[in-house]
């Protein structure tokens, strides 16, 4: 939305709330997220001229009501619906709400969203983009840009997302208890899709999306805010604020990328490490302890450190070593490899990462070829270190990667010219 940042703001805010109130009293998600949506676009409009009005959720969900009865009323089943609502509304329903109405009765469904938009049955990339239109008020033409695609092929993926909650017949209410644990996993893991998405981009000329990891970490607040017992929850918004907390230092001047050992840590975010790392102390106490609050205490410890010499490297090993007992997974042996190769040399990390050569995920992913590249670096052996920074560079479509891997091979080449191999810190 092309508005003020206080209205945009505020919108953001309230459009799953106005969403929940509308999904409640008409038993349609995929209708009543349109009106809601056109309520949105009317506020942006009206709202920044005509200043804010005393009850904006109040004036949002008159709006919204008013559009749903005409989506209603122009369907081919004009007649069953109608009756469907005034079956399921009470007779002081029936009429939209005035502007001013306190609705204090009203509960937030900010959740049931969340959990509806994260349902196991959507594809990860339908239910990111569902969750930032749904619970995020973003628009489509928002997500497009954040995700680089058209808007065309945006509004396609979300239009599929919300007919494939429709055909489900999905009640608008929460999870029974027995499914609502599977169904909180996959919320948090669609959060962390967005929020890696945002943080280091799969591909464009940029390396971060900053909008995109903000609403992930906004997003995620929500969530904790409505579990604080969660101790999940906790670590995922720890693991976020953590981690974007290097983001000012992770780019030069042109948008190039700086490696974490020659990184300005005077940059780093101070008051989001501090958030970060309350939360995360809280969290592991309370357990039982999960993935995303190991790796947020491995954030921590990276971002406690004065520098990458004086980092805690066996601790953080030791922590990947716990994060693969809960977790594993090629991208966290990866990782742990190098913070062998931190702790016992470059040889015994390089051994690590040969196990993994021929995993399905990693072979011919950049990040291996780029890791194993840090690693004969810091071993002295520059021809390889050059031909693997090389191929990774190759690999990646991201642009800042590319230019930082063909740089670091560039600089190895000359190296190689001038003179005997220099000690290099590798970047976990």
């Amino acid at each position: 939305m092309n508005t003020e940042p206080r209205v945009e703001d505020l919108l953001r805010e309230l459009a799953p709330q106005v969403l929940g109130v509308l999904s409640r009293r008409f038993g349609d998600f995929a209708t009543a997220e349109d009106a809601v949506q056109e309520a949105l676009l009317a506020a942006a409009t009206q709202w920044p001229s005509e200043g804010l009005p005393v009850n904006p959720r109040g004036w949002l969900i008159q709006v919204g009501y008013r559009r749903m009865i005409e989506l209603v009323r122009g369907e081919q089943a004009r007649r069953r619906r109608e009756d469907l609502v005034a079956r399921q509304a009470p007779d002081d329903r029936q009429y939209a709400p005035a502007p001013d109405e306190e609705l204090t009765a009203e509960r937030d469904d900010t959740l049931v969203l969340l959990f509806l938009c994260c349902h196991p049955a959507l594809a990860p990339t339908s239910a990111v983009a569902l969750t930032l239109r749904a619970v995020g008020g973003l628009s489509t033409a928002e997500i497009a840009r954040a995700f680089l695609v058209p808007e065309a092929t945006m509004a396609q993926r979300i239009s599929r997302a919300k007919q494939r909650i429709r055909a489900s017949g999905l009640p608008f209410r929460m999870p029974e208890p027995a499914e609502r644990a599977d169904r909180l996993v996959t919320v948090r893991q669609v959060l962390y899709l967005i929020f890696t998405e945002g943080h280091t981009s799969t591909s464009g000329p940029h390396l971060r999306r900053i909008d995109l990891a903000a609403e992930a970490i906004r997003l995620t607040r929500a969530l904790h805010t409505l579990l604080p017992n969660d101790s999940e929850s906790a670590g995922l918004l720890a693991l976020m604020l953590l981690t974007e907390a290097r983001g000012p230092a992770r780019t030069g001047p042109s948008g190039e990328l700086i490696s974490l050992a020659d990184q300005d840590r005077s940059r780093w975010d101070a008051a989001a490490i501090a958030e970060g790392i309350t939360l995360v102390t809280r969290a592991l106490p309370r357990g039982p302890v999960g993935p995303y609050q190991v790796q947020a205490a491995i954030a921590a410890v990276h971002d406690e450190a004065p520098s990458t010499e004086q980092t805690d490297w066996p601790q953080i090993l030791a922590l990947y070593e716990v994060l693969e007992r809960l977790a594993g997974s090629p991208v966290v042996a990866l990782n742990r490899a190098v913070a062998t190769a931190m702790v016992h040399g470059p040889a015994a990390g390089l051994a690590a990462l040969d196990a993994l050569t021929h995993d399905p995920q990693l072979a011919g992913h950049h990040r291996l070829a780029a890791a194993r590249a840090h690693l004969h670096e810091m071993a002295g052996d520059r021809a390889r270190a050059i031909a693997d920074y090389r191929t990774a560079a190759a690999r990646t479509s991201s642009r800042p990667e590319q230019l930082y891997l063909t740089m670091r091979a560039a600089r190895l080449a000359a190296e190689s010219e001038d003179g005997p191999p220099a000690a290099v810190e590798a970047e976990v």
